[in-house]
């Protein structure tokens, strides 16, 4: 791999992080905005910060995305661009539409396209992306949908005398706890993935003599996804936050709750989780407890369509992207 493509790889991964983090924004700070716990710029702020310090806990999601799911000895810097550029596409699109997709499906098809177009199956390493992605991605939002559905239950049963000024004023302060977690978890995920592709790169490069990540990207990406972060996605909030059904404070901290522990559960067995699947998830569970009626499932149906296109279109532009990446350098 020349230096040229190696700086390209590294500017359009940082490229991927800052998508990623404005995308993934909406899917924790949705549920501070919809309860009116917190307004917007503060929201985005907090969680920016919570998404820097979450990117520096652990490299065992970058380490599954680096080596993994594709063979680290037959990439090359032209599937890692091509893969990365997929998964931009794939972010940009999904954000202009207002449906909260999963960067790390994208991601993650964006690199198995470009490694079929380029080595055929050989290149993909089947039983990771089995293991690591698929299962994890069914399990997380009915986990998350459980786990928010029994907190509120549990919520409803220790609360239910106390009246409901009081009770929407505590959970809207538990909040502040609560939707930080969720934002230090998704950093802790989500910044690793993007650390993943570079030291990938580096490494096909000969730039380090083995798989593992400098100090410098851990810096660089959660710098990114922070910036991201605060830049917002106010299309995809909207949709998470009022459309699937309208929040009180307590479903929302049940919610963040839920969702902050499935992303750290997932992210210390080096699962790389989508937010987005966790969040959703938990919203629902704790919409559910009302009735399940009081749930928009038209809306939620649409979410559901666009978890299911993210792997094949990322991975389908990703594929489509390889041979001019190619010919360019």
């Amino acid at each position: 791999m020349g230096t040229t493509l190696l700086v390209a790889v590294i500017v359009v991964g940082l490229a991927f992080d800052f998508t990623n983090g404005f995308q993934d924004t909406a899917n924790y700070v949705a549920t501070w905005v919809g309860t009116r716990a917190l307004s917007p710029r503060p929201a985005v702020a907090v969680s920016a910060a919570a998404n820097l310090a979450g990117a520096f806990v652990t490299t065992s999601v970058a380490k599954t995305i680096g080596s993994g799911l594709v063979d680290t000895h037959l990439a090359t810097g032209q599937t890692v661009l091509a893969a990365l550029l997929g998964a931009v596409a794939w972010n940009l699109t999904c954000w202009r539409l207002g449906l909260p997709s999963s960067s790390t499906h994208a991601l993650v098809g964006g690199l198995v396209g470009a490694a079929l177009v380029r080595f055929g199956t050989r290149g993909v390493v089947w039983h990771g992306l089995w293991t690591k992605v698929v299962i994890p991605a069914a399990i997380s939002p009915v986990v998350g949908f459980a786990g928010a559905f029994v907190l509120l239950l549990v919520i409803y049963k220790v609360f239910f005398g106390l009246a409901p000024g009081p009770a929407n004023r505590g959970f809207r302060l538990g909040q502040l706890l609560s939707g930080t977690w969720v934002a230090f978890a998704h950093g802790a995920n989500d910044a690793q993935k993007t650390m993943g592709v570079i030291a990938l790169a580096l490494f096909t490069h000969g730039s380090i003599s083995h798989f593992y990540i400098p100090t410098w990207v851990k810096v660089a990406a959660g710098l990114t996804i922070a910036a991201g972060t605060y830049a917002g996605g106010w299309r995809v909030i909207r949709t998470l936050g009022q459309r699937i059904y309208k929040m009180q404070p307590e479903h929302g901290f049940s919610a963040q709750v839920a969702a902050g522990t499935t992303l750290y559960i997932g992210t210390h067995f080096g699962f790389p989780i989508s937010t987005t699947h966790a969040v959703t998830g938990s919203v629902m569970g704790a919409g559910a407890t009302r009735r399940l009626s009081a749930v928009r499932w038209g809306v939620a149906g649409n979410i559901v369509t666009a978890w299911l296109l993210t792997l094949p279109a990322a991975g389908l532009v990703a594929a489509a992207l390889y041979y001019p990446v190619r010919w360019i350098f």
